[in-house]
């Protein structure tokens, strides 16, 4: 895709590293993956996908493609890396995400990886989601964005549930009950 912007599916796993990636509006990597998101520009574009398991139910959930986010600047080591799961981020760029699928909506992958070239083996296309960042060539991300395109609403509309579902069980109890 010489001069233009590079696309790429952003794979979350985890509930509460979604709602920190919506309501912070910037997102974070492992350093061990420190050559391969080096590769994200200012301008790149990102289809945010969660996976089966990132609401903790997988046999409920579906994977989906459920916002488009573009990289606002480029990738920075974070003096104090963001932990989920144990698990550290240093290295961080913010994101500039204007609409979102309402909770429950967006595009279900698992339905369209025969026509997507990003997953050139469908029996197998789930491997290439470990890692967190599936580059995706013009086709797939026009096939995608125009699949996302209807179901998306404002940010400020579908943001709360997402950031419900992302506090742990044992914050939400925590809470003050409502009057």
């Amino acid at each position: 895709m010489s001069g233009e912007h590079s696309a790429y599916l952003m794979v979350i796993g985890d509930r509460e590293a979604l709602a920190w990636v919506l309501s912070t509006r910037q997102t974070a990597f492992p350093a061990a993956r420190a050559g391969q998101v080096s590769r994200l520009a200012v301008g790149d574009e990102l289809l945010v996908y969660t996976t089966r398991g990132c609401f903790r139910n997988p046999t409920r959930d579906r994977g989906r493609v459920v916002a488009r986010a573009t990289v606002a600047a480029p990738i920075a080591r974070d003096e104090e890396p963001v932990r989920f799961g144990g698990r550290e981020y240093p290295l961080r760029c913010p994101l500039h995400v204007t609409e979102l699928a309402p909770f429950g909506r967006g595009v279900v992958l698992a339905d369209h990886v025969e026509a997507l070239h990003a997953f050139p083996d469908p029996r197998s296309w789930s491997v290439r989601l470990r890692r967190p960042l599936v580059p995706l060539d013009a086709h797939d991300r026009d096939l995608l964005a125009g699949l996302l395109r209807p179901e998306l609403a404002p940010l400020d509309d579908a943001l709360p549930e997402y950031l419900r579902r992302g506090v742990p069980v044992q914050q939400q109890s925590r809470r003050a009950p409502a009057p």
